[in-house]
């Protein structure tokens, strides 16, 4: 039906007998003549109805609107002078309509087809099929296929094996609140959709097949914000007789490799933080290291002071943003790190002489200078305090360090910046529920130090687990698994899960380790993310073909939604009203 896309024709192409199709984008009458911007994913081209030369074609083209979809035959020619448009890949021709054939016609649609016009969400998403013809969508699209593309290629090159796992399991829990699917034939069972492709990956390494990945979906009922969507896409990986280094020194190069066969960006060797260096330098376990304003421990400093707050402090730490801010200024940051759960944030203008402020009062000179000698504040800026238990102090730092930034420019634009973290803690503390829990998840290798007695001493034990970040958000995390059915068994108790309900709801990964397992280790590395940060935006809807709100429902095609009670019936089950 078509010669050419509606990017493809130029001035080597005048005299051409030409057939494009497309929507019509803008339509436009001078002088009697209609122009048509007809789009296709490709692009756009001029074509002309001039009734001149065509009378049949240019009164058929009066009845056309916007979305039409076209088909138009016609011969290309140069544009007249002055009508040149050097904005667009096909500016310099047109196409002057001999034969048109209306393939359907459109209502008008809900919103602009345009990058610059943006309509709410809502209606973006119910119309998403008219959203994604927007060229940005269309971009958003090509560029996530060529990720994906150049990593398979990445993989394969590389010996990889892709292969699928299922998408209905067994239920397990993983951290998040698993999907489940109701089984008709096996009556008042339920499968449970993967929250991600963890223990089949094992099982495949258990089983010889020695490197695997797959594009994994995966799927879990959590609350949304704009990086989390009910379902996620992933590249799921794992490796056999490999230490973290190997695994990490792989996953670097399919990086450089998507960022240079998609963008033509090169790196150089990604930087490696400790997890305990990039909360203190950063407050942060995905620090975005693109700009300065790293924390500054003060606390022996703060401890001489007379300041009662700081005094009692476990930490005392501050930023130095260059720039002295307004009353109102420091106020919205005090209430912003009141909401992250700090009592309070302290504040201070740099001087010539020291440090002014309502609380410099119970500072004296030297105490007053030691703090300047310690942050290298220079005169015109600021101090902001945070006073509070170490973990506090980093994390509500680590947040006002991001807002600051945000509000004063100083994050560079088109600039990515990967980190590498590395030796996490194996186990958190849940203060709320009053228990030990994996930092990433249960079948991570603790370092070989800590096996003997981890029970022992929790709060000590580095886990052979590790992240990688870029622009301070996780795109994935690895680590080395457990392979003696032993240890897995003290690290499941450990964290509250007993032998009976190991069995049952891992049992069949706990029955394979005992015929024999390799040393493994792997990662599961997100796509919507990574694609996101490539197209400069920070929600993954934008990445995603058809995404959910924020209510996890899709407008367009209205799910979730009801069944007949036939199909109730059929799967044993009653909805309570």
């Amino acid at each position: 039906m078509r010669t050419h896309t509606c990017c493809e024709l130029s001035k080597k192409d005048v005299g051409k007998k030409v057939s494009l199709c497309g929507w019509i984008q803008s339509r436009r009458d001078h002088g009697g003549i209609i122009f048509i911007d007809l789009r296709d994913r490709y692009g756009l081209t001029q074509v002309v109805f001039d009734p001149s030369h065509n009378k049949e074609v240019h009164a058929a083209a009066e009845r056309l609107g916007r979305e039409f979809v076209l088909q138009a035959k016609g011969a290309v020619r140069d544009r007249k002078p002055g009508m040149v448009n050097p904005k667009l890949a096909t500016g310099e021709i047109e196409v002057i309509t001999d034969e048109l054939v209306i393939i359907n016609k459109a209502q008008t649609p809900p919103f602009e087809i345009e990058d610059d016009i943006i309509a709410a969400e809502e209606l973006r998403l119910k119309y998403r099929y008219i959203d994604l013809r927007r060229p940005i969508m269309q971009q958003h699209l090509l560029l996530r296929h060529n990720v994906v593309t150049s990593a398979r290629d990445f993989f394969n090159k590389h010996g990889f094996l892709e292969i699928e796992t299922p998408l209905l399991v067994k239920s397990t829990p993983e951290g998040a609140r698993d999907y489940v699917v109701p089984s008709r034939v096996n009556k008042g069972k339920f499968y449970a959709l993967p929250q991600s492709p963890q223990l089949y990956k094992q099982i495949l390494m258990i089983a010889g097949c020695d490197r695997y990945y797959q594009v994994a979906r995966c799927l879990r009922d959590e609350d949304l914000r704009q990086d989390r969507q009910p379902e996620h896409t992933q590249f799921d990986l794992e490796m056999s007789f490999v230490t973290q280094e190997d695994i990490r020194e792989f996953v670097e190069g399919l990086f450089k490799h998507i960022f240079k066969t998609a963008k033509n960006i090169t790196f150089p060797s990604f930087p490696i933080l400790s997890y305990h260096d990039a909360m203190e330098r950063f407050g942060s376990d995905k620090p975005d290291i693109r700009f300065g304003l790293e924390l500054i421990d003060i606390t022996a400093e703060a401890h001489t002071s007379d300041f009662s707050i700081f005094k009692a402090a476990e930490r005392v730490k501050c930023i130095n943003p260059p720039k002295v801010f307004s009353r109102n200024e420091f106020d919205d940051y005090i209430a912003y790190a009141q909401t992250l759960g700090a009592k309070g944030m302290s504040w201070a203008r740099v001087t010539g002489d020291g440090l002014e402020s309502s609380i410099t009062k119970y500072f004296t000179k030297e105490v007053q200078h030691a703090i300047v000698k310690k942050t290298k504040a220079k005169e015109g800026t600021c101090l902001l305090f945070i006073a509070d238990k170490n973990k506090k102090t980093n994390e509500v730092l680590g947040k006002l360090r991001l807002k600051c930034a945000d509000s004063l420019g100083i994050i560079p634009k088109d600039t990515f910046q990967f980190v590498w973290i590395n030796d996490f803690p194996l186990f958190s503390y849940n203060e709320d529920e009053n228990r030990w829990e994996p930092e990433h998840h249960m079948f991570s290798m603790p370092k070989k130090e800590f096996i003997k007695d981890f029970e022992k001493r929790p709060g000590e034990v580095i886990g052979d687990l590790w992240d990688i970040t870029l622009n301070g958000l996780e795109l994935g995390s690895g680590s080395i698994r457990v392979t003696d059915p032993e240890l897995q068994a003290r690290i499941m108790h450990f964290i509250g899960i007993n032998k009976e309900e190991a069995q049952e709801k891992f049992g069949f990964l706990l029955d394979a380790y005992k015929y024999g397992a390799p040393v493994h280790g792997g990662m599961g590395l997100g796509i919507d993310r990574l694609v996101a940060l490539m197209s400069g935006t920070s929600d993954i809807r934008e990445v995603i073909a058809f995404p959910k709100n924020k209510n996890a429902e899709c407008p367009m095609d209205e799910s979730p939604s009801h069944i007949t009670e036939r199909q109730l019936k059929e799967l044993h089950l009653s909805v309570k009203k």
